[in-house]
C-alpha cells in the first residue's frame, strides 16, 4: 500500500501530486469516511472533509495552517511555475483580449503565484531572516535553497508576494474582463 500523505485543501493535494508523479491529471479520487482521498502512480493524499472546509471557509486556496506535503523550497517553486504561466498567458491574452478564458487562466496563475509564495512565508518564525535550513525536507526543496539560498530570506519572499499581487492587479487594471 503506498504511503499516504495528508493534504489541508483539494488544490494542496493536487499540487503534491503533480510534483511527486507529474500525473495530478490523472489522479482517481476516493471518498472515505475521513475525506477524500487521492492517488496517482504510487502516491496516496488524504483530502480530510474538515480541512477542505476550512480552506474554503477562510479562502486559503492551499489550505490552512503549515503544510506537512510541500516545504518552503518547493512552495517558491510553485510560485515561480505560475508567474512564468502568467506572463505567457498575459501576452496571449493581449494578442486576443476577447478569449475570457484566458483572462481567467491569467489571473489565477497570478493569483495561484502568490499564494504559493505565502505558503513559504509560513514557515519563517516571527524572529526570523530566512527560511531555517531544516524546513527544507524535500529533495527538491533542498535543491531549489542550495541553488540560490537568497530566495528564501524574508525580504526576497515578501518582495516576490508584493509583486505578484501587483502584478494581478496591474492584470485587471489593464484588461478589465469585459474587454
Amino acid at each position: 500500500m503506498p504511503e499516504r500523505g495528508v493534504a489541508r485543501s483539494l488544490v494542496e493535494a493536487y499540487v503534491h501530486l503533480d510534483l511527486t508523479t507529474g500525473e495530478s491529471e490523472r489522479a482517481t479520487v476516493a471518498e472515505e469516511p475521513d475525506g477524500w482521498v487521492l492517488s496517482a502512480g504510487d502516491v496516496e493524499v488524504l483530502v480530510p472533509y474538515e480541512a477542505e472546509d476550512a480552506a474554503q471557509l477562510s479562502g486559503a486556496v492551499f489550505g490552512t495552517g503549515l503544510s506537512e506535503l510541500l516545504d518552503p523550497g518547493q512552495w517558491v517553486l510553485v510560485g515561480a511555475t505560475y508567474a512564468e504561466r502568467a506572463l505567457e498567458g498575459a501576452l496571449y491574452y493581449a494578442a486576443d483580449p476577447s478569449d475570457a478564458e484566458k483572462y481567467d487562466a491569467v489571473a489565477a496563475d497570478w493569483s495561484f503565484a502568490a499564494e504559493a509564495v505565502a505558503e513559504a512565508l509560513k514557515f519563517l518564525a516571527d524572529e526570523d531572516d530566512e527560511v531555517p535550513v531544516a524546513e527544507f525536507w524535500t529533495e527538491t526543496g533542498r535543491s531549489a535553497r542550495e541553488a540560490d539560498p537568497g530566495r528564501f530570506t524574508r525580504a526576497k519572499l515578501e518582495g516576490d508576494l508584493a509583486f505578484y499581487r501587483q502584478s494581478l492587479d496591474d492584470f485587471h487594471r489593464l484588461h478589465t474582463a469585459d474587454d
